[in-house]
């Protein structure tokens, strides 16, 4: 068993093209021995904002905190709350945005 407390993860600021206002903690990677699945906690400032974009990874998103706008394959936005959760296809378009006036805050 490997312990770890997010806060002691160091924060790590995106700055692809398209990205805006978002950060993450990588909490589990390969590094960790993770073969199949990776683990993120994401951080999304007031109009913060992925890029419409894919990638061979499917994804899993839980909102923790704050609204977000999720873009999907047919780039029709759809919004989610706290306790909402998604699944993303390999292969699948999308984009995270802060919908709110908070900090948006999702593994």
């Amino acid at each position: 068993m490997i312990r770890k407390h997010s806060k002691n993860v160091e924060k790590v600021e995106n700055r692809e093209s398209g990205f805006e206002g978002m950060s993450a903690r990588y909490l589990w990677t390969r590094e960790d021995g993770c073969q199949n699945f990776a683990m993120r906690l994401m951080a999304f400032e007031p109009e913060g904002k992925t890029s419409y974009h894919s990638h061979f990874e499917d994804h899993e998103f839980f909102i923790l905190e704050g609204e977000a706008g999720y873009v999907d394959a047919f780039k029709k936005e759809i919004r989610l709350k706290p306790g909402d959760t998604v699944y993303v296809p390999p292969e699948e378009p999308h984009q995270i945005k802060n919908a709110g006036s908070g900090t948006l805050r999702l593994l």
